[in-house]
């Protein structure tokens, strides 16, 4: 019976009726029939025509005639048929099948592809098999009738006999030279598609076969252009699948054919290319290939070869066109040899780079202008200006005499070529290579800066794209710098403005939830202006920048719109890279500058006159505004100032744009312009600014207003509207608006709050004027009440974002004295209802924030914030696993409705209905706080504490009053009147926690009064046992906690030093003993720091405890301890490192991750030296794995998986702190290989690409084949058929991470398809195809789970 969904006739029957129709005389019938015969085929049940052997017979026949119908159309729809039919028929049809397809005359059809298009169709209609994976029994049908049947068409001859004894030979093959000595394009096009589908199945000599008889086109002179370059492709798509064996014999015999006698230029150009072709394809099996081949390639762009074609050139007065096409292949080759076997190629950089400097210069028609000297690389910056300055006039004068026309002369294909090679030079040796040894800057960046004044336009602009690429390179962090700046993201840690590493001691971490927006994103400060290292890179790009600049300037005045686009794009770099670099040549680029500002399709306004903004135009001018919001930044006002009365019409008239990106960008280049104008950095300018302010301030309000404006271009004039009330606030003390445009401004960031499309961007304006402005005149109390229940509103909504931004906004308010001063008793009662819900552990980074802001409010109107639900939420908070600064806001809190004395309901609460509930140790922080602030007013003593820890029948109690003791002695520092004893007297205690407690409670009281309690420690600390542990616990809060008593610490250093190294011997106090030692350190490192010298100690215990040691101190310290710390850490992270114990090289490895972490300004330096010691610890090592026996059955036990763990760890950390000084190839060696290896450790992996596809998109595309390999194998592994629920679930979940990866991985694989990259990806095509036919479903919702997450 068939389906439900089938048609009436999927039946044999059906298809019967049908057939007589494909006969009749109108094609709209054979079309329909055809169409519902199609039907048939894809909703019948799959074998409901198995038996149907004639039946089939005669559909096969019916589709033959009519796949040589006089109509196009019924053509298409028959070979739709033949893909369809193939599903359903029995496999003893297929053999014939192909037989007659690949037979096939078309006599009624204009169109001879069709019979190829047809057998193409069957080819790719069956399921493709996967190396490594079991083909469906349909496929393997399919495989053995091609086999049988299409191979020896295609060859001629029969491959393999499959047993059978005599056989008719079949006729000529396919792909055989014809009787007109021509190849059949059809006949290539279809082994292509046999190769790309069935290549896995393919028996050797199958292969041997085909390459044959694709290696034969190349011999035939005759053969077209178009099928020789199809048989190159054919050929690298059959390397993928041929065996090492066969693929050495191919290799061998190429590398023949090139010493061949009678190899001619074309044969020759085609190996080349060939080879090209392979090393793109098959890269990691064509490296071993390399040594081989490339001095072939080398050979051909030697200076001998270069000198005979200029001779040759002079002599003959033209040039040979086939030379010149073999050496366009030589170069191109050899850049792909350079992209994909980059590991490979190292031995030839040389080499290299003296051949594509070379050629990139050739120009036989010019060779009397050139000289010797442009060959050296070795100029300095002025000698390259001047002689870039000199060429360019002589290359006007040529191209006025019209010497040479673009049709006779071909050469700037080869200089284009060579141009690419240097940037795959530059692309894949730059990061920890080429780059930091100043190779690229002193000889190929002085050449590309010569050939500026390149005369062909395409060449031109690939050498300047050349040099972009060089100084994006340069940059310490190319994602951020280059990615697209206009983006504002509102989430909370966005705001928060840059702070060291130094943990506060005393409660101070609440202050990460109480920080402005930074002053630079407000534009209250320029950005620091720092000058460029005099070595490095970036020194390399500051000597060379003048003649840059000299050169673009000179494009920009006289080039096309391409090339000035390339040439503002490139100056952009500079700017980026060297955080300014203009100052001195801003007047020679400024007025061309202003001209692609001015003109939409980036010409003078000449040639302007009447003509529409072409796309490239508005390229032009986008990048040009870019340009000017660079330089606004990064230079003084003075540089700036003589040129505003040009830039800001030309400005404002971009920002009016119809063109939503242009006008978009020019509103980014007005908030920068904006802070050139306005004080501080115009301070000096008072008044005389303020008409330019005005008109910017007019066209960003008009902008933000303007319902036909985009939505874009409205959401970052609103961004723009708030940067221009920052910087005219009282703050400035110079006003640059008046106070009616002020409070308009208000007014309409106020409305754009209220409407739903542009609230986001209206709150991050609101939070930007709050945090700068104060005069009451403009924050008006109206429109603060407004505002702040505006705000409060959002915090209820889905949105993420809006809800982050909103509390952003709101803790600015709170904390803008002005406006906190306006909020009436309801609006604060209001405010309060609208952040209690947000005091949940559910989103900590919004509890902080919401915690601050409560206790501004407290102090602002205690009674109509603290009520019973806030005492109520806060009871529940107090009883969730909270640390951090987290729980130090909470404790602000507390400490805010103390001293406002109304927190005796809180206080009952807290000890009634939470009491031991809660983790004693939180508890007893917020009862002590709340004590201690509030006093009498809170209805309890410290007496009664003390009481209860006395009298109390059970250890929680007991644990719950030591730590609120603690807690208050802290707080009451030395007037406290609890004794040390109170405390010591419980280290005996046989209770498993109040022992522990009484430590914690002893040090944190201790922290509060160092003079009495502190002997009293350090006396216990001499005893053995428990109370010698217990006391390293109380030295370790004391020292966590010390704050402002630092001074009071320092006489007892020693002997706590003293105290610590003889505790910390024994085995149980090692872990703490070394927290101590490593926070004492901090306090006094010029004493301590020199002293762990245990790092050489002859007990691997020992030196581990030191290692430990000083990972505490990395994020616990100040610039007096960076200081001591500068010139002995890389040597005891090197001494670390090559420790000879396993676990010592564990806990070094962390200690490298928290120091890249923390101290990255002292690991940059020597980061050379230190990532190989963190690549060798990554590697599998055979000797730390062993076999145990665990009854009946073996398992084996890898020592080394925790330490690669912690490689991989602190791989990732380096890999996204300093990308640019790693060698891209190692870094994706290790990735895939931690692919291979636990699940752990491909989780990492996995985390490393998400990272690398934004740091990296192009390195990442060059390696999707290798990635493509592992992720395959990952999703192919089946668990048992007993494996239990977790090891399912940890599979699962191995498989969702992969897919979620591979999405973003192809991203970059459709990136590089569409940008024409030379990284072809075979092998990803056909894991994508795999995963989206077996993983279907599971691909879909992880699509559907990553988009959510993004919306």
């Amino acid at each position: 019976m068939p389906p439900a969904n089938s048609p009436a006739n999927a039946t044999p029957q059906g298809i019967t009726a049908l057939l007589p129709k494909f006969s009749d005389a109108d094609s709209d019938i054979r079309y329909m029939s055809l169409s519902d015969l199609d039907n048939i085929f894809r909703t019948g049940a799959s074998g409901f025509l198995l038996n149907e052997y004639h039946l089939c017979a005669k559909i096969v026949e019916c589709l033959l005639k009519t796949l040589d119908d006089t109509n196009g159309e019924v053509q298409n729809q028959a070979i739709k048929c033949v893909g369809s039919l193939t599903q359903k028929a029995p496999p003893d049809i297929l053999p014939p099948m192909i037989e007659k397809l690949s037979t096939l005359k078309t006599t009624n059809s204009i169109d001879n592809s069709i019979p190829a298009t047809a057998l193409r169709t069957f080819l790719t209609s069956f399921t493709r098999p996967s190396v490594g994976v079991q083909p469906s029994k349909s496929t393997q049908d399919a495989y053995s009738a091609i086999s049988k049947v299409l191979i020896p068409r295609l060859v001629g001859y029969v491959v393999v006999s499959h047993g059978v004894k005599s056989q008719i030979s079949p006729p000529p093959g396919m792909l055989e030279v014809q009787r007109d000595n021509s190849v059949d394009n059809d006949a290539i096009d279809i082994a292509i598609e046999l190769i790309r589908c069935f290549g896995p199945m393919l028996l050797d000599v199958e292969k041997k076969a085909l390459q044959k008889s694709i290696m034969a086109i190349f011999d035939n002179e005759r053969t077209n252009a178009v099928a020789k370059k199809k048989a190159v492709a054919a050929i690298s798509l059959l390397a993928l699948y041929m065996s090492d064996a066969l693929l050495s014999t191919f290799m061998s015999n190429t590398l023949q054919s090139f010493h061949g006698s009678r190899l001619t230029a074309a044969q020759h150009r085609l190996l080349i290319n060939m080879m090209g072709s392979l090393a793109r394809t098959v890269p990691q099996r064509f490296g071993r290939y390399v040594d081989s081949f490339i001095p072939i390639i080398l050979a051909i762009l030697s200076e001998q070869a270069y000198q005979s074609a200029l001779e040759d050139t002079a002599n003959n007065g033209a040039t040979d066109s086939e030379a010149e096409e073999v050496r366009e292949a030589a170069l191109l080759t050899l850049e792909a040899f350079l992209l994909s076997c980059s590991n490979d190629m190292r031995p030839y950089t040389d080499e290299s780079i003296e051949a594509a400097l070379r050629f990139v210069a050739y120009d036989p028609n010019l060779a009397e202008e050139e000289d010797d000297e442009e060959m050296g690389g070795t100029q300095n910056g002025s000698g390259v200006e001047d002689e870039a300055s000199s060429e360019i006039q002589e290359e006007e004068d040529f191209e006025e005499e019209g010497a040479v026309s673009d049709s006779e002369d071909a050469s700037w294909k080869i200089r284009r070529c060579a141009a690419k090679a240097l940037y795959a030079i530059i692309s894949t040796r730059s990061n920890g290579d080429l780059l930091d040894n100043g190779v690229l800057y002193q000889r190929i960046a002085p050449v590309l800066i010569k050939r500026f004044h390149e005369r062909e336009e395409n060449v031109r602009l690939e050498i300047i794209d050349t040099m972009l690429a060089l100084v994006r390179k340069t940059s310490d962090n190319r994602m951020t710098l280059f990615s697209f700046a206009g983006e504002t993201e509102f989430e909370l840690t966005s705001t928060v403005e840059a702070r060291s590493r130094k943990r506060r001691r005393l409660g101070s971490d609440a202050t990460l939830f109480d920080s402005p927006v930074s002053v630079s994103v407000l534009g209250a400060k320029s950005p620091e202006l720092t000058p460029p290292p005099s070595s490095g890179p970036r020194g390399d790009l500051a000597r060379l920048s003048n003649a840059i600049i000299q050169g673009v300037s000179k494009l920009l005045k006289q080039s096309t719109p391409a090339t000035k686009q390339s040439g503002i794009a490139l100056l952009h770099g500079i700017v980026l890279v060297q955080h300014g670099g203009l100052s001195e040549h801003f007047t020679k680029i400024a007025e061309p500058l202003i001209e692609a500002l001015r003109s939409p399709s980036g010409l003078s306004s000449s040639q302007s006159v009447g003509m529409a903004a072409s796309a490239g135009g508005g390229r032009l001018r986008i990048e040009a505004l870019q340009l000017v919001s660079a330089i606004c930044d990064f230079h003084s006002s003075a540089v700036i100032a003589p040129y505003i009365p040009n830039l800001v019409p030309a400005i404002t008239a971009a920002a009016k744009d119809k063109y939503f990106k242009v006008s978009s960008q020019a509103i980014v280049a007005v908030e920068s312009l904006a802070k050139v104008l306005t004080p501080p950095r115009s301070a000096s300018a008072g008044q005389s600014n303020r008409s330019f302010v005005e008109k910017l301030y007019d066209v960003v309000l008009d902008r933000a207003i303007a319902n036909d404006t985009d939505g874009e271009v409205r959401q970052r004039a609103i961004h723009a509207l708030g940067i221009l009330l920052a910087r005219g606030s009282e703050l400035n003390k110079t006003s640059v608006l008046s106070e009616s445009q002020k409070l308009e401004a208000t007014k309409v960031l106020l409305n754009r709050l209220k409407n739903e499309i542009t609230r986001l961007s209206a709150v991050g304006a609101i939070d930007i004027f709050l945090n700068s402005a104060q005069d009451s005149k403009i924050i008006r109390k109206e429109w603060t009440q407004e505002v702040a229940l505006e705000l409060g509103s959002q915090l209820r909504k889905a949105n993420r974002s809006l809800r982050g931004a909103s509390l952003a906004a709101l803790r600015d308010l709170a904390g803008n004295a002005t406006a906190l001063r306006h909020l009436d008793d309801e609006t604060v009662r209001a405010l309060a209802s609208m952040l209690t819900p947000l005091i949940s552990s559910s989103d900590l980074n919004l509890l902080g924030t919401a915690l601050v802001i409560l206790s501004k409010l407290v102090r602002q109107s205690p009674q109509h914030v603290v009520d019973q639900n806030l005492n109520k939420t806060l009871c529940n908070i107090v009883i969730t696993p909270l640390a951090g600064a987290v729980l130090d806001a909470l404790l602000v809190l507390l400490k805010a409705i103390g001293e406002q004395k109304v927190g005796q309901p809180l206080m009952q609460s807290l000890l009634q209905d939470v009491g031991v509930n809660g983790d004693p140790v939180i508890v007893g922080k917020a009862i002590g706080t709340l004590a201690v602030a509030g006093s009498s007013s809170v209805g309890v003593e410290l007496q009664d504490f003390v009481t209860e820890l006395q009298s109390a029948p059970d250890d929680k109690r007991r644990c719950l009053a030591l730590s609120v003791l603690g807690e208050a002695g802290l707080r009451l520092g030395s007037s406290s009147p609890l004794e040390p004893d109170l405390f010591t007297k419980y280290f005996t205690s046989k209770s498993q926690s109040l022992p522990r407690a009484a430590a914690t409670a002893l040090g944190r009281a201790g922290a509060g009064n160092i003079n009495r309690y502190l002997p009293v420690i350090l006396s216990t600390t001499s005893k053995s046992g428990s109370s010698q542990y217990l006391s390293l616990h109380a030295i370790k809060e004391i020292l966590q906690s010390t704050g402002q008593a630092r001074a009071d610490i320092l006489p007892y250093t020693q002997q706590i030093w003293d105290k610590l190294l003889a505790a910390s011997q024994a085995e149980d106090n090692k872990a703490v003993g070394a927290e101590c030692i490593g926070r004492l350190t901090v306090v006094e490192p010029k004493t301590f720091l020199p002293s762990l010298e245990y790092l050489q100690d002859a007990l691997p215990s020992v030196r581990g405890m030191a290692i430990q040691a000083i990972r505490y101190t990395l994020s616990d310290s100040d610039e007096a301890f960076d200081e001591v710390l500068r010139p002995l850490l890389i040597p005891m992270l090197t001494s670390m490192l090559n420790d000879d114990d396993l676990e010592n090289r564990r806990l070094a490895l962390g200690v490298l991750n928290s120091a890249m972490h923390n101290k990255s300004d002292m690991i940059l330096p020597n980061f050379a030296s230190l990532v190989p010691l963190v690549m060798k610890e990554s590697k599998v090592k055979p000797e730390l794995v062993r076999e145990v026996q665990m009854g009946p059955f073996k398992h084996k036990v890898d020592d080394g998986l925790e330490v690669r763990k912690s490689a991989y760890e602190t791989l990732y950390t380096l890999m996204e702190g300093a990308y640019s000084r790693i060698r891209p190839v190692d870094l994706f060696d290790r990735i895939t290989a931690g692919l291979e290896d636990e699940h752990e450790i491909k989780v990492l992996c996995n985390l490393m690409l998400t990272k690398l596809v934004a740091l990296d998109p192009e390195e990442t595309g060059r390696h999707l084949d290798v990635i493509g390999e592992r992720y395959r194998t990952i999703l192919a592994f089946k668990p048992k058929d007993n494996a239990v629920k977790q090891e399912v679930e940890k599979l699962n979940e191995a498989n969702k991470g992969v897919l979620k990866v591979t999405l973003l991985l192809h991203e970059v694989a459709m990136s590089n398809a569409s940008s024409g990259s030379q990284v072809q990806s075979e092998k990803w095509k056909g894991y994508w195809e795999w995963i989206g036919k077996d993983f279907r479903t599971q691909l879909a919702s992880v699509e559907q789970e990553v988009k959510s997450q993004v919306a």
